[in-house]
């Protein structure tokens, strides 16, 4: 049975979960306007100067990683770190066309560089997307675990089968070759023409060696979305390792597929039959390395480009285990596989967005319909309440019990209200994620005006309809509030999430709009079924008191 305090303490609780949600909106939207997009612009800049200092160095990483496992794993460099020049076209002794990119090996047998192809993947200087810069650790380069193999093998060239691959249409077969002193390392590389390849490497003499994703590509690095290391266990749980949060080199067994991600893309090695063992080794800026240990052979799937859903899952319905939404994933991947589904049908992103929102109102429609009818029913009997509190103000466990009571007969609750709230928040932070990490929606048009739904309304749109609709569905929904001071914060509420509305990707605002449009629909026919309900009630005793008359 409730306590007789339990209805005050309800009101109570229900004002601190509204402020609280208020609260936890502001503080997101303060923690990316005012932390975020400041610290973005600072890793800009330093990206910027480093780009410039990069091109003066080597064209290898020179970091020398080692572990138990691996007692050599040396930089290309060699054990002097001597510097190499850096790589230029005649280094690049093989070239694979693909349908989907271009991929370079250079003369150590590692995956030079891979350019995107397709109208979608174009840079601000109007060229198709490169995914990796010239110093870093690339993909399948090969470390011995014998130091003096490991530094004849950076000093010597490797032989390719063909220079220039066509895989356009069919799979294409290259084999690389480095031959050694006391080993002979093989490359044997399968390229397919949606640009992801097969590859088995193997020495012989039993030569033990380990083989690299590289590091990830650096197409876009922000503050907003996760970057760095994914790797996926055989018990379908992740290890994620962010660029920067490294403070030791790390050993992991029972790994079957390993990536390295920036924001939208990614390059990944991977094999669901067999179990890897992993050497994850920090480099200068405590940023993941990934060695994946070969033994003196390994055979594994390959894939660098782009996150895209559908491009994984056709690979392999697993692989889509690397496209990460951070804290939310568990609500944010179903919610982008609803986006995708309705956009097989509707065609354009901006329609997709707008029919999940009504399809989630539709869904939330009967928890949302009880809330509004609870705070209309609080409002009705805000008099009543406040006449028990009056006439009961030097007993307040009497009090509590009579409102206890009038709430239990008129079916009013006073938590009615927050659960549609409540359920908001992850619906909000989903789409978000979704919005910041599916490359499918980068470059997504709607209306006339935006171009891109994961970046913000260029005329700032959106966010003003936002803000109108916000401040319009405020006016009509019943205020049960009677401290002043939360009156006023309430009322502001849709000025301060204009603002910084203002700098919010395009879809994330298009989906509050009209969540908005259509809680105040909702809003106005809760309202307008109360107040009908009001002027029978009024007709109802003008007419009894006339009849009273009368007799």
């Amino acid at each position: 049975m409730a306590l007789p305090n339990d209805t005050m303490n309800k009101q109570q609780t229900q004002k601190r979960i509204l402020i609280a949600t208020v609260l936890s909106f502001a503080f997101f939207i303060a923690y990316d306007f005012l932390y975020l997009q400041p610290k973005q612009a600072m890793v800009n800049e330093a990206n910027a100067k480093n780009a410039v200092a990069l091109e003066k160095k080597s064209s290898v990483n020179t970091t020398e990683p080692s572990t138990q496992a691996a007692p050599v794993i040396q930089s290309q460099s060699g054990a002097n770190n001597a510097p190499i020049s850096v790589l230029t076209e005649n280094n690049i002794i093989a070239t694979i066309t693909t349908q989907n990119n271009v991929i370079e090996i250079d003369n150590l047998g590692r995956i030079h560089q891979v350019t995107l192809s397709g109208n979608q993947y174009i840079d601000d200087d109007a060229k198709h997307i490169k995914l990796f810069e010239a110093n870093q650790l690339k993909p399948l380069e090969v470390r011995f675990s014998n130091r003096e193999i490991n530094e004849e093998a950076f000093k010597t060239n490797v032989t390719a089968s063909q220079e220039k691959i066509d895989a356009t249409t069919n799979s294409t077969e290259l084999i690389l070759t480095q031959r050694l002193t006391d080993t002979t390392l093989t490359k044997v590389l399968k390229f397919y023409p949606d640009g992801h390849y097969d590859i088995t490497a193997s020495a012989t003499n039993n030569a033990k060696f380990f083989i690299t994703t590289g590091f990830r590509p650096n197409v876009l690095v922000d503050m907003y979305a996760d970057h760095g290391a994914l790797l996926a266990l055989n018990d379908g749980t992740l290890n994620i390792i962010e660029d920067g949060d490294m403070d030791k080199n790390e050993e992991l067994i029972g790994i079957n597929a390993a990536s390295a991600f920036d924001r939208y893309y990614a390059t990944a090695l991977y094999n669901y039959d067999i179990s890897m063992a992993i050497s994850i080794m920090k480099d200068a800026n405590d940023s993941p390395q990934i060695f994946i240990h070969a033994n003196d052979k390994i055979s594994l799937h390959g894939y660098m480009g782009p996150k895209e859903y559908r491009t994984l899952s056709a690979l392999d319905p697993r692989l889509t285990t690397i496209i990460e939404y951070g804290w939310f994933t568990f609500i944010a991947k179903p919610m982008f596989i609803l986006l995708q589904y309705i956009h097989d049908y509707v065609g354009n992103w901006g329609w997709t967005i707008v029919f999940v929102t009504i399809l989630i109102k539709l869904i939330l429609f009967p928890l949302s319909h009880k809330g509004m009818v609870s705070m209309n029913r609080l409002k009705e009997l805000a008099p009543k309440v406040k006449a028990i509190q009056e006439k009961y103000k030097s007993d307040k466990q009497k009090a509590s019990m009579h409102m206890m009571e009038l709430y239990k007969k008129e079916g009013a609750n006073p938590m009615g209200g927050c659960l549609p709230i409540i359920l908001q928040i992850p619906v909000f932070f989903a789409i978000y994620r979704v919005l910041l990490n599916s490359i499918e929606l980068k470059g997504a048009e709607w209306m006339l005006w935006i171009d891109d739904l994961g970046a913000m309304d260029p005329y700032f749109v959106l966010p003003i309809l936002m803000g109108a609709t916000m401040y319009f569905q405020q006016k009509i929904t019943p205020n049960t509030m009677a401290d002043p001071m939360q009156q006023k914060m309430f009322q502001l509420l849709p000025v301060v999430f204009t603002f910084f509305f203002l700098w919010f990707p395009a879809g994330l605002t298009l989906y509050w709009f009209v969540n908005n449009l259509f809680t105040i629909g909702q809003q106005y026919y809760v309202n307008t079924i109360f107040k009908n309900a009001r002027i029978e009630r009024h007709e109802k005793h003008v007419e009894e008191k006339t009849h009273n008359k009368k007799d």
